[in-house]
């Protein structure tokens, strides 16, 4: 490396995807210059417990952060916080900022992560009318969220029902409305999105399925007041949250002429067309070795494989991203932890019952395990990796039976 003139690698980024790839590079000891570029005030940082535990004001801010800034400009990586990446000139290999400075680049890293989809509905603009994606939102949304207060929640997703939890566990009272026939219809199967509903349910929330939303209603003072439906009426609130999925943010690979398709388009090495510029992470629709198709993923868990790939690319290693995805919720008691993808299964396999403490749903196709959703069964979830990562064909009568260890079917290996 001595007579090697040392480059210049700049991460555009502030999420989980731009922090483990830095946390990566220290752990490599990468010997080339970082530079982040982060549009927040605030260091790399995790998102999830902004809608669990940030929001109900159980952990602090500097909880959420990945590393403290000082460990980064320890190891001589620069943070640039607080601006905006403009404008990338391909041809210079420049990135213009929003505090009018340039960086000049040899590798270029696009960790931009994803945007909320954003209601274009009459009323969407008044006061509090909320949107959660920030440590900025959450903060805005906790100081709402006090006893006797009605909180509207337009969506039924993870991030609304997990809002949804830490807003009834804090004494406000919930309604939420999901435009689908169930709740986390997107992301798994009938009998988890029972047994959700069942559990709000129990918790005092009102549920409203097959319910569409077609405006708001403001009160004298120009304050969120009311949210009109598309069957008629109005469901009264002094606050809503607006939690109806994201976008890739790919518009700075877009103006810069890199290809997208719901993502920036990257190979299993997490490159671009540019052989200058990668991007990991919610921003891309990338190859991963695991799925046949093309894909867009938005979870922690990708973030972090994503980011490993592209670190052992940018150290000259060539380790394919390979993995299957997981994903997991915290709601009221309840730890939901999924592994794969299960919209494309043929059978579904339950292993215990929604009435006792832990559960799973097994998600087969042709045979093969490619899914598995797990409440509060640790055991289910770990096993369920390594029966999706090695698309494992097993018998249905076994993964029921409660009398055969779940270990046994993988007996002789690891599970991670």
């Amino acid at each position: 490396m001595a007579n090697q003139q040392k480059e210049t690698t700049v991460i555009v980024g502030g999420g989980h995807a731009a922090g483990a790839l830095l946390t990566t590079l220290l752990q490599k000891k990468y010997q080339h210059e970082v530079v982040l570029v982060g549009e927040e005030p605030h260091p790399p940082y995790q998102r999830p417990p902004l809608s669990k535990n940030y929001l109900a004001g159980e952990v602090d801010q500097e909880s959420l952060y990945l590393k403290p800034r000082s460990v980064y400009e320890n190891a001589g990586h620069q943070l640039r916080l607080g601006v905006r990446a403009e404008q990338i000139d391909r041809d210079n290999k420049t990135i213009s900022l929003s505090d009018q400075s340039t960086l000049k680049y040899d590798r270029l890293v696009l960790a931009t992560g994803s945007h909320v989809r954003r209601l274009n509905a009459p009323g969407a603009d008044l006061k509090g009318i909320h949107y959660l994606h920030d440590i900025a939102d959450s903060d805005a949304l906790r100081e709402q969220l006090v006893p006797g207060k009605r909180l509207v929640i337009v969506g039924g997703g993870y991030i609304g029902l997990e809002v949804a939890s830490s807003a009834t566990k804090k004494g406000v009272d919930v309604t939420v409305l999901e435009a689908a026939e169930r709740l986390m219809q997107r992301v798994t199967g009938p009998e988890m999105s029972e047994f959700f509903y069942t559990k709000h349910s129990n918790a005092g929330v009102d549920l409203r399925l097959n319910t569409a939303v077609t405006g708001f209603e403001a009160s004298d003072q120009g304050h969120v007041a009311g949210v009109t439906l598309a069957s008629g009426g109005t469901v009264p609130a002094d606050i809503v949250l607006v939690s109806v999925g994201v976008a890739p943010e790919t518009a700075l690979a877009e103006a810069a002429g890199l290809p997208c398709d719901d993502g920036i388009i990257v190979d299993e090495f997490t490159r671009t067309e540019d052989p200058a510029i990668l991007a990991i992470g919610d921003c891309t629709r990338h190859r991963n070795l695991f799925f046949e198709k093309m894909q867009r993923l938005e979870s922690v868990a990708n973030a972090v494989d994503q980011a490993r790939t592209v670190a052992a690319t940018l150290m000259g290693e060539k380790k394919p991203y390979n993995s299957a995805p997981w994903f997991w919720s915290n709601q009221y008691d309840v730890r939901l932890q999924m592994v794969g993808l299960s919209q494309y299964h043929d059978q579904r396999v339950l292993r215990g019952s929604p009435e006792d403490k832990g559960f799973a749903v097994f998600y087969l196709r042709d045979g093969c395990v490619i899914a598995v959703d797990a409440v509060n069964l640790p055991i289910a979830f770990m096993v369920g990796k390594t029966l999706v990562q090695q698309r494992r064909q097993v018998n249905p009568e076994m993964l029921k039976d409660p009398d055969i260890e779940l270990k046994s079917l993988v007996s002789g290996q690891s599970i991670n």
